[in-house]
């Protein structure tokens, strides 16, 4: 799947709220644990959308839904949070 500018700039967006708080190391344990069940993990989203959906709105429930639902986003989201991770380790 060709990623698109939509879904790049989601991932950055995601991977930058997550290296903000400094969790990029947990994030990262989290999304490698649960990488086989990715499908699953975007669809549990969806399921759960009425309630974090009041908080994030609804077009971003969905956007992040549709993200994690393809293991290719996972792949580049634990890139860039690698990436960011050095950047804060050699500064």
């Amino acid at each position: 799947m060709v990623p698109t500018e939509g879904s790049e700039a989601l991932i950055e967006a995601v991977a930058q709220r997550i290296a903000a708080y400094g969790l990029e190391e947990v994030a990262i344990l989290f999304l490698e644990m649960h990488k086989p069940l990715s499908f699953l993990l975007g669809q549990s989203l969806l399921v759960a959308s009425p309630f974090v959906a009041p908080f994030l709105g609804w077009e971003r429930v969905e956007a992040v839904a549709e993200m994690l639902s393809q293991r290719e986003n996972i792949e580049r989201l634990l890139q860039r949070l690698e990436e960011l991770r050095e950047e804060r380790e050699s500064s």
